[in-house]
């Protein structure tokens, strides 16, 4: 059996799961990060590597997304990219 989402199937959960409480999962997940422990300790090692590494650098561009090796950068959003231009 391979396990998917709590202990079960992709297909279990999708019948035993409703709209409601993916829609509640999901606004969990927007506002606190992924549920896989690797990527939560992962961010955390990449903050403080971020913190270690801006400390000690003379420009102190860096982002937390260059110590993430398994996690992409987001789009910038119109409003953001339209702030760098100024």
């Amino acid at each position: 059996m391979l396990c998917g989402i709590g202990g079960r199937t992709i297909a279990e959960a999708q019948r035993r799961l409703s709209y409601t409480e993916f829609c509640s999962w999901m606004h969990y997940r927007r506002k606190r990060g992924s549920l896989h422990l690797g990527m939560r300790v992962e961010r955390g090692a990449a903050l403080l590597a971020t913190l270690y590494a801006n400390a000690h650098s003379k420009n102190g561009g860096h982002k937390i997304y260059d110590f993430m090796p398994h996690e992409e950068e987001p789009a910038l959003t119109l409003e953001q990219a339209m702030a760098t231009w100024h």
